[in-house]
């Protein structure tokens, strides 16, 4: 069976932008929450999230190409950049039909569909522009990064809410090990930072609420906790076929060894009570990888911070892993950055592959009252060790449930 290895990685979030930016705030336990400053939070009842800022995207595209794209490609391409420079890797000159993208973007590009709905109620149709549908539509960011670089293989656009990211990778592990491809640029984007977006989470109860304290509003698995805080960003990661990166001295971070797609059929929003969908897709993730639980080393949350997601992923985690539960490192990049959507698997994943080089677990910040019903070995403090083996589990609305296992590379 062909090996896939992770050779490149790129990433845009609220709490830094590249590699060591990115990995040096989840060491510190930098906190991204904030008051929203991208519009007018008036009238909203939840006026926090984690906004990319102070970023400049000139250095990637010029401003008439910032004018005609949405903020998801502002996000999306100097995240691939960043992965595909870090990778050595030049798909346009290599074999182009040889590298594929499958990057996937829960809402996609929900900041155009909002400005130009408003434009079509106060200036009517002939003033939408012509660039509308491009710039909303979800496929762009995949679409938009292979024209980039000229990337002619596999091409897709997986969008399955907040697990997105996650089947992105897992899907591009497959193509590559049934020989559909030899590269692939994979991950996720999101851009959902919008009066509309903010305002529906928020009406279905889904957002916190701590206004006046954002900094602590991001709380997975404390008891305090009262719902997600919206994050934006991209993760871009390379994967390649182990025996081409080897051939060109590629610095490898991590092997790619198991994957799981599931669904609980159960509810709209809702995770399954006992976490039955999440049970069966750690199960199936470490049966490829061909692990047993008491082996795995790090487990990276889906850690929303919403009181149903947490207690539910806890209840699976003791499920899966027994007595090793309670010592298994838990974390949730999420305290730091919020939620990403679309986007969360390849930023959180990437947080799980520099834990693996680095040899630290970052911490999940304002982890400060365990919940009883949530107990699973979470530390608010970063901690050293050895990690050879991390499971990244990701859950979206509908039932969706991703999970990636990773692992030190060994030859």
């Amino acid at each position: 069976m062909r090996r896939i290895v992770i050779t490149g990685l790129g990433v845009v979030s609220p709490i830094g932008c590249g590699r060591d930016d990115y990995w040096n705030a989840l060491a510190e336990g930098r906190n991204g929450v904030d008051s929203i400053s991208l519009f007018d939070t008036a009238g909203h009842s939840a006026k926090i999230a984690a906004e990319v800022k102070n970023f400049n995207v000139e250095p990637w595209l010029d401003k008439k190409e910032a004018r005609k794209t949405d903020r998801v490609i502002h996000f999306v391409i100097p995240a691939a950049d960043m992965a595909v420079k870090d990778a050595g890797i030049t798909p346009a000159e290599d074999d182009p039909a040889r590298v594929g993208v499958y990057i996937g973007s829960g809402e996609g590009g929900i900041t155009t569909t909002h400005e130009n709905y408003d434009i079509l109620k106060e200036k009517g149709p002939s003033r939408v522009s012509p660039f509308f549908i491009p710039m909303m539509l979800s496929n762009m960011p995949a679409a938009y990064t292979a024209m980039r670089f000229g990337a002619q293989g596999p091409n897709m656009a997986v969008v399955t809410a907040c697990s997105t990211a996650t089947h992105c990778m897992g899907e591009a592990m497959h193509a590559i090990r049934r020989g559909d491809a030899d590269v692939m640029i994979v991950g996720g984007v999101e851009a959902a930072i919008t009066p509309i977006a903010i305002a529906g989470f928020a009406n279905m109860k889904a957002l916190s609420t701590r206004n006046d304290d954002p900094a602590h509003a991001s709380r997975p698995f404390d008891v305090e906790r009262d719902g997600f805080v919206m994050g934006e960003g991209a993760g871009i990661l390379i994967f390649e076929e182990l025996e081409r990166a080897k051939s060109r001295g590629a610095h490898i971070y991590a092997e790619v060894t198991g994957y799981a797609n599931t669904c609980d059929a159960y509810h709209i929003t809702a995770p399954a009570p006992e976490g039955d969908g999440t049970v069966r897709a750690i199960k199936t993730a470490l049966g490829m990888a061909g692990w047993n639980a008491e082996q795995v080393d790090l487990y990276n949350a889906h850690g929303t911070s919403t009181p149903l997601n947490d207690k539910t992923e806890s209840i699976a985690i003791h499920r899966v892993f027994g007595d090793h539960a309670d010592k298994l490192p838990v974390q949730s990049t999420k305290s730091m950055i919020g939620h990403c959507l679309g986007a969360a698997g390849a930023v959180e994943t990437i947080a799980a592959i520099l834990a693996i080089e680095r040899g630290l677990i970052h911490p999940t910040i304002n982890y400060e009252h365990p919940d009883p019903e949530c107990s699973v070995n979470v530390s608010a403090k970063t901690r050293e060790g050895r990690v050879d083996r991390a499971i990244i589990n990701n859950a979206g609305f509908g039932g969706h449930n991703g999970v990636l296992a990773i692992e030190r590379f060994s030859d």
